[in-house]
């Protein structure tokens, strides 16, 4: 057995102990602990490894958390709304939507839950009630005989219902009341915050902020400006996050705090094209994320305006920020996965063994030159 011991000993007395592998030696053990330290570190690291496959899944909900701020842009002037290619219409989306008045300086001026956020001024908590038993004119618009038409916001909504444009509020007894327009003005340097989340088919579409109130006519998606009737509106905006389902580890949303500027004199229409994956994300305990990462390009257009006959502005175009999203049918599949304890034992041993190794070779190296250098000396043949 004696025959296959690897590890010779010498006698304690043919040992030859120098200064020099001395400080190889310490060198050695300092740069052992850092590399163990480094190896462990690296162990204790969770690997995420990526698999692409095919999107399988059918029926499903796309969520869409937001938050978005219009520094110059009043609450009551804006409609949310979401389109698909699957013909669903969402008009004036307020379910899980929550909105956020603010002042020309960005400071909070109330906090409005899940109201409708395009709706008229004129439905505030401070309108002013009708007269017990009277029956406001629809003025035209009445969708069955005998309607009544009490509040400036039920004139508007039966004009829109008929797709006519709400431009005469000024001559509206129930708009008068109420003070519709003195509101509007009130409000006009106001800014506003949207966040919530929006929930759509699992289909190409798209969301938008636009001014005006947003209704369909004629299987067209059309907003009135008309209450409004403003030169140009800024839609200078500010995305605080924007994300497509629940958040996992090491997400990145490419628009998060992005911010675009409209020049004043000029209306803009804002586009960001996005292309959503389909992700799930396992982690180590089996916890599976079915969510969404994107990535995006923007465009940005100036929206023309033209004065009518009357002394109204109308834009040749829709100003708003548009945010139009299709669905890539390529999953991304990230899986957790811990390194195993052999391959951090395997890096342990190539560590002490190869430093070891390397420190033997210089420290060799050095003493056998010394000890050459030492015998020419004494040989005088060196200078």
């Amino acid at each position: 057995i004696k025959g296959f011991y690897a590890y010779p000993k010498t006698a304690e007395d043919v040992r030859i102990r120098t200064y020099f592998g001395g400080l190889v030696s310490v060198l050695s053990g300092f740069i052992i602990v850092f590399l163990l330290f480094s190896e462990f570190s690296f162990y204790a690291e969770v690997d995420v490894i990526p698999e692409l496959l095919v999107d399988t899944s059918r029926g499903e909900k796309l969520r869409i958390n937001l938050d978005v701020i219009f520094p110059s842009l009043p609450c009551s002037y804006v409609s949310l709304d979401a389109l698909d290619i699957s013909g669903e219409h969402q008009l004036d989306i307020a379910h899980n939507i929550f909105k956020k008045r603010l002042d020309p300086s960005g400071k909070p001026l109330g906090v409005t839950k899940e109201q409708e956020l395009g709706r008229a001024l004129n439905t505030d908590s401070d309108s002013v009630e009708a007269p017990s038993g009277y029956c406001g004119s629809c003025y035209g618009a009445e969708s069955a005989n005998g309607q009544c038409c009490n509040t400036c916001a039920e004139v508007q909504k039966a004009y829109l219902s008929r797709g006519w444009a709400f431009s005469n509020s000024e001559q509206m007894e129930q708009c008068i009341r109420e003070g519709f327009k003195d509101k509007l003005k009130a409000q006009q340097k106001e800014g506003c915050e949207f966040y919530g989340y929006l929930l759509v088919n699992k289909v190409a579409g798209n969301f938008h902020f636009a001014p005006g109130k947003s209704f369909q006519h004629a299987s067209t998606h059309v907003h009135d400006l008309a209450p409004l009737n403003f030169a140009t509106f800024n839609l200078s905006h500010k995305i605080v996050s924007l994300s497509f389902g629940e958040p996992y580890p090491g997400q990145l949303n490419p628009l998060d705090s992005a911010e675009k500027v409209s020049k004043q004199e000029k209306s803009n229409m804002f586009q960001y094209f996005v292309k959503i994956v389909p992700t799930i994300y396992e982690s180590l305990d089996g916890k599976r994320i079915t969510t969404n990462q994107f990535s995006v390009t923007e465009h940005t257009e100036t929206i023309e305006t033209h004065q009518t006959v009357e002394g109204r502005h109308n834009p040749n175009g829709l100003p708003g920020v548009f945010f139009i999203y299709d669905l890539s049918p390529i999953m991304v599949h990230f899986r957790e996965e811990k390194k195993s304890l052999s391959h951090f034992l395997t890096g342990v041993c190539a560590i002490i063994g190869g430093v070891l190794t390397v420190a033997g070779m210089i420290d060799s190296f050095f003493y056998h030159s010394l000890r050459s250098f030492q015998r020419k000396q004494q040989l005088g043949k060196t200078n």
